[in-house]
């Protein structure tokens, strides 16, 4: 008997009456039939009306396709994807269906054009003015080289200290494949608007934007290239940020699309670079203070994080890491060095259950080092704007 591609045979015995076979037909048509039977709860329009099913995979029995959401902030998203996929696995012949998210666009940036030659005789016009941006005082990017130094740690417990002094802090989540700032800020709400952009969430004093507060929970989305360089841009440019002291922006690790977009978007204050003190991590912090001076955003200093752990019972240090490697790359490097942080229990715990360290234990040593941190820093602020009395100028792109 010759078998169609995506037909199976089911053997099914009747006892006492023998087997028969039965074949299954299975289709892509089949699929999107039973799809064109999903709504939009919003749109009221089928999945199928709203061209939102892509990439129907058969393949014995198992069905994959993807199901796209052009609003982040489309409330429904998992419900829609359970419905799918339960309509596709009442269908005869399938055995197993798994439905993906994916975000193709869910930004509405408006892509500048192309420029075009003036008509003959006629002066080229100035080339338009970037949109207007968040308007910090000090825009800094805490970033690393690479990923498991606590850079996130860092950045969360560095706005909550700047809050601290009485400051106006935002902080803004660009680690877009990896947003943990509301898992260590404790925060676990969606998004709103406000003055028809975008509304921060706010806890300990920090006004804060994250990728992680659009994608909750543990469904997959996938980003595609260039969106991650734009949503960097909306949450720049189309939140409601207000009047800032400090922006601090959590970088992803490393030196790609998110680093580059950043510097061509906004003209950042400085740089926080965050690294430990073996030679592994410090040759991929090298690269990183490499990058931000090539593209001319100024180092403000460097941060060793887990420099020496501190054993809970008997408050000895231990340098699990080595000893002094973020201090000697500093000084070989010609930028400054912001301190030492040390590696305990407390803000490992801290981080798991939403509340920073600076919060919950604001006397423990490592408390005191990212407060010692954070003066140092403001004292870098306060030496740049001596020196560069026009900063403000540079941070807005005011001509």
């Amino acid at each position: 008997m010759a078998v169609k591609p995506n037909s199976y045979i089911l053997k099914i015995v009747y006892p006492g009456h023998g087997a028969f076979l039965y074949m299954s037909t299975l289709s892509e048509n089949d699929i999107l039939a039973v799809l064109e039977e999903v709504r939009d709860p919003q749109s009221g329009k089928s999945l199928i009306a709203n061209k939102m099913i892509k990439d129907i995979h058969l393949n014995n029995g198992s069905v994959r396709f993807s199901i796209e959401f052009r609003d982040p902030n489309f409330p429904h998203k998992e419900t829609v994807t359970k419905s799918a996929e339960n309509a596709v696995r009442a269908l005869d012949g399938v055995a197993s269906v798994e439905a993906r998210i994916i975000m193709n666009d869910p930004l509405k940036v408006i892509q500048p054009a192309v420029p075009q030659a003036p008509p003959p005789g006629m002066q080229p016009q100035a080339p338009a003015q970037p949109p207007k941006l968040t308007k910090a005082k000090y825009t800094i990017a805490v970033a690393s080289g690479k990923g498991g130094v606590g850079k996130t740690t860092v950045s969360v417990n560095l706005a909550v200290s700047l809050a601290k002094t009485g400051a106006k802090v935002g902080l803004l989540d660009a680690d877009i494949y990896g947003p943990n700032v509301p898992i260590m800020m404790g925060v676990n709400q969606k998004l709103g608007t406000r003055n028809d952009k975008i509304a921060p969430l706010r806890k300990y004093d920090v006004d804060m934007v994250s990728v992680g507060f659009i994608s909750q929970g543990d469904a997959a989305i996938i980003w595609r290239g260039p969106l991650v360089g734009r949503m960097i841009q909306q949450f720049l440019t189309d939140v409601d940020w207000g009047d800032l002291d400090y922006l601090i922006i959590d970088m992803p690790p490393g030196t790609g699309d998110a680093q580059l977009t950043l510097t061509q978007t906004l003209a950042l204050t400085g740089s926080v670079i965050v690294c430990t003190p073996q030679e592994v991590a410090l040759a991929d912090a090298r690269k990183g203070i490499n990058m931000f001076e090539k593209v001319e955003v100024p180092i403000l200093g460097v941060v060793e994080n887990m420099s020496y752990f501190i054993a809970p019972d008997t408050g000895n240090t231990y340098d699990i890491f080595g000893q002094g490697g973020g201090k000697k790359m500093a000084d070989s490097m010609s930028v400054p060095f912001l301190g030492e942080i040390p590696l305990e229990t407390a803000t490992r715990q801290g981080g798991d259950n939403g509340t920073p360290i600076v919060v919950s234990s604001p006397e423990s040593p490592v408390s005191k080092a990212f407060a010692s941190m954070t003066e140092s820093l403001i004292a870098q602020l306060e030496q740049k704007d001596e020196k560069d009395p026009g900063l403000l100028k540079r941070v807005f792109k005011i001509k």
